[in-house]
């Protein structure tokens, strides 16, 4: 099995009652300074806050009635937890949330609001996945992998077809890119509404496992991640998004901590949204010139708005 426009079309209809069609946002002084026409989905008002609501709607309402009277287990750091434990809650079926015992407090809140059994984990991929793992022994639970699964990555691919309803006509489209579920979706969505269309996965330069994945050809793990961007803090792409993203995204381009926080800080203060530093990445690097954008439209995806206002980055002394 892989991934096709059918599937993301399939997860469009299943979805549509359980999310929000969010806004795309554009802003004259940053096209300005951009000498592009920038176009921001605003996934950061999604339901529970984050573009993961869409997969883990396609993933638990395309599970059968005895699979989910089960109940789902995945591991994440925040934003995918709170989105499986959102539509579980919808779908009266219980959700297991395997979570590093580092995560943003407002991302652990967010999991528990909606009903969410969380589990803390030791911050590394090992230690969540046999959390998991233990869970799945004990309960049947299905595990629903935070981006390496088909019915997440089609649910991740509505944004897209979203924002080219909204905004025709794109040159670009520049997406973060962790485990590479939401740029898989993105490019099998893009390409297919606009085959001219360039996708642009963005990552932080401090976890660039698919940048240098993408260069080489095959997969790459990185010993750790210590970025800002928390969504982002994969060490290694997925088995099953790698090969989509080799296949139908143009070009994997890295951004440093500064330029990811002076982006996040620019879209607070001109678009007024308060956005992830995960969200940023791409954002900044339209800003720092990692992509050469001038006099084309160019689609941003704001993947989240999960923040912890007791830390924002530029308050810290």
């Amino acid at each position: 099995m892989s991934l096709s426009f059918a599937e993301i079309t399939a997860a469009r209809a299943r979805i549509a009652p359980h999310i929000t069609r969010t806004p795309v946002l554009v802003h004259e002084g940053i096209d300005a300074e951009c000498g592009a026409q920038l176009f921001f989905k605003c996934e950061n008002l999604q339901a529970a806050g984050a573009f993961k609501t869409r997969g883990a709607c396609n993933a638990i309402f395309a599970l059968s009635p005895e699979q989910a009277a089960r109940g789902v287990v995945t591991h994440s750091s925040g934003n995918h937890g709170a989105a499986i434990a959102r539509a579980a809650q919808r779908r009266g079926i219980p959700a297991h949330i395997v979570m590093p015992h580092n995560a943003p407090q407002a991302k652990i809140r967010n999991v528990q609001g909606f009903g969410g059994r969380v589990v803390f984990s030791e911050p590394n991929l090992t230690a969540r996945e046999a959390a998991c793992a233990a869970i799945v022994a004990a309960t049947s639970a299905r595990l629903i992998h935070p981006f390496d699964d088909y019915d997440v990555m089609a649910g991740q691919g509505t944004a897209t077809v979203e924002l080219l309803e909204d905004a025709p006509a794109l040159d670009f489209l520049l997406a973060p890119v962790g485990g590479g579920g939401l740029l898989s979706g993105s490019a099998i969505a893009g390409r297919h509404l606009r085959p001219e269309l360039r996708v642009i996965g963005v990552e932080p330069a401090l976890a660039d496992d698919v940048a240098q994945s993408f260069r080489a050809r095959r997969r790459i793990a990185i010993a750790s991640a210590p970025t800002i961007a928390d969504g982002l803090r994969t060490n290694l792409v997925g088995e099953k998004t790698f090969p989509l993203i080799l296949e139908n995204v143009a070009d994997i381009v890295t951004v440093s901590e500064a330029e990811i926080v002076a982006a996040m800080r620019e879209l607070w203060e001109k678009l007024k949204l308060v956005v992830e530093a995960s969200s940023a990445v791409p954002f900044a690097a339209v800003r720092a010139g990692k992509v050469d954008v001038r006099g084309k439209r160019v689609g941003l995806i704001l993947t989240g708005g999960n923040v912890d206002l007791d830390q924002v980055p530029w308050l810290k002394t």
